[in-house]
């Protein structure tokens, strides 16, 4: 079974940076895409970033480009989303999510990290 563990979360002031990471286990991560989502309060989770993992590809949402890269590390099996120029917009619980290449749904999700960026 697929666990992902997110870390990295806190508490950032505006224009700060912060670094999520999320643990993946239990797959063959070749065959995965990863995503990154945010939840909001009393908002809808919303997408933010993703990556595939055999090739390395990303795409973001476009409140995000430019302020957030998702990386990986194979060796550790570990998605990464480095933030950066932190507003308080992109206070949210995010989630690290997978699935398979071959799906469109994301079928395994992490438990979430609270990231409160202040004024």
């Amino acid at each position: 079974q697929v666990k992902l563990v997110e870390s990295g979360g806190g508490l950032v002031q505006a224009g700060g940076s912060l670094r999520l990471s999320c643990g993946a286990s239990g797959g063959i991560f070749s065959n995965y895409a990863m995503g990154w989502f945010r939840q909001a309060p009393g908002k809808e989770r919303d997408f933010v970033a993703a990556l595939s993992w055999n090739d390395g590809r990303t795409n973001y949402a476009d409140s995000v480009k430019g302020r957030f890269t998702i990386s990986r590390d194979n060796a550790k099996n570990t998605i990464y989303l480095q933030m950066g120029s932190l507003k308080p917009d992109d206070t949210a619980v995010y989630y690290c999510a997978a699935r398979r290449l071959n799906r469109d749904t994301y079928d395994y999700w992490g438990q979430g990290t609270q990231v409160t960026v202040s004024s």
